[in-house]
């Protein structure tokens, strides 16, 4: 047989990744053809599209596979823990710090840092990277001597960074020195094609580590697979199937074996929206009251005061703590605080 053609080994499937689909072998294209450049990458996809599993080879098809790689999730700490463990930090420099701490940049020096969820990043981190990314360099928390890095950066991030910047959450220099070359990984619903091989991928993974006969799944379960949307990507169908192999107990796959995870699911988002939905007619019905008859500029009003009286209802069921609320309401602790002091100047100003 003739060697295979460079863009037929350029579009190969990457080692350990399923799908074979056109939307697939772009991203494997793309990989390969970034992975042994100094070049920033952003990768862009839903939550569970398998960002982490790309920023992995492509950190093993570069030249610094033999060093470091180091992940980061920057939505999991606050602004002061992501400082200190992003750039380390002096004995001293604040309570707590009873030892000298090496950051992760200078923990991955001749490797990649992968950084996840990096939408999440304070306005004031965002400088610190920025300046990482422009010079190479950074001091520790408390220390003003400058460390020099050679490390190489990946983003991530299940955000449309445009519409963050937009908003005023992200800096627009940043983004443009993160997305040298955006990798956009497809949610599973627009690769459907993909989902047999992948199902039957996670069949003989949790066979195995289950200590069950291989099994099969047949057709019928296939097609009900496909027709799903996967809110949860391909970590969802992981989970599913791995459900299916423990409740089927050795026997081939049945759609029944699924459908409990899928039935609470189905109806715990049903109930969430519902939940939701009331929720939310409840604060316009708030809001509306607080208005007069005769009041214009209404929809700003309205949008302002439904605002206001969701904060009013989150903060006590988290305790007031801003963290937990920022959680809950799905939004960044900096843009919960500014919120909440945008609400009080109104409020004593008399608005």
């Amino acid at each position: 047989m003739p060697p295979p053609s460079a863009k037929e080994s350029l579009d190969a499937p990457l080692p350990g990744v399923v799908g074979d689909s056109p939307a697939m072998r772009g991203v494997y294209r793309l990989v390969r053809l970034v992975a042994p450049s100094r070049a920033s990458v952003l990768l862009v996809g839903e939550t569970g599209t398998g960002k982490e599993v790309v920023a992995h080879h492509i950190h093993r098809l570069s030249p610094r596979a033999d060093g470091p790689y180091v992940r980061v999730n920057c939505g999991a700490l606050s602004e002061s823990l992501l400082e200190s463990e992003l750039f380390g930090h002096i004995k001293g420099a604040f309570t707590g710090a009873v030892d000298n701490k090496t950051g992760r940049f200078e923990a991955a020096h001749g490797g990649t840092i992968f950084l996840d969820e990096i939408s999440s990043m304070s306005a004031k981190l965002q400088v610190k990277l920025l300046r990482v990314l422009q010079e190479r360099e950074f001091e520790r928390v408390g220390e003003s001597r400058t460390i020099r890095v050679d490390t190489r950066v990946i983003g991530a991030t299940n955000q449309f960074l445009e519409d963050e910047i937009e908003s005023g959450r992200f800096r627009e220099d940043l983004y443009y020195r993160l997305n040298v070359v955006p990798i956009f990984l497809p949610p599973l619903r627009e690769r459907r094609g993909d989902i047999p091989s992948l199902a039957r991928f996670f069949l003989e993974k949790y066979c195995e580590e289950n200590r069950r006969d291989p099994s099969e799944i047949p057709e019928q379960v296939l097609t009900r697979l496909q027709a799903h949307d996967w809110p949860g990507n391909v970590r969802e169908l992981e989970n599913t199937v791995e459900r299916g192999v423990v409740l089927s107990h050795g026997q081939p796959m049945n759609w029944e074996a699924m459908q409990p995870g899928h039935e609470a699911n189905t109806r715990a988002r049903k109930s969430k929206a519902h939940d939701l939905e009331g929720m939310i007619e409840k604060l316009v019905r708030l809001a509306l009251q607080k208005l007069a008859p005769d009041e214009n500029n209404l929809y700003d009003r309205l949008v302002r005061g439904v605002e206001k009286e969701l904060l009013e209802q989150v903060l006590p069921l988290c305790d007031n703590v801003l963290v937990k609320a920022a959680t809950r309401l799905g939004i960044n602790r900096n843009t919960l605080h500014k919120k909440l002091s945008e609400m009080r100047n109104s409020t004593e100003d008399g608005g």
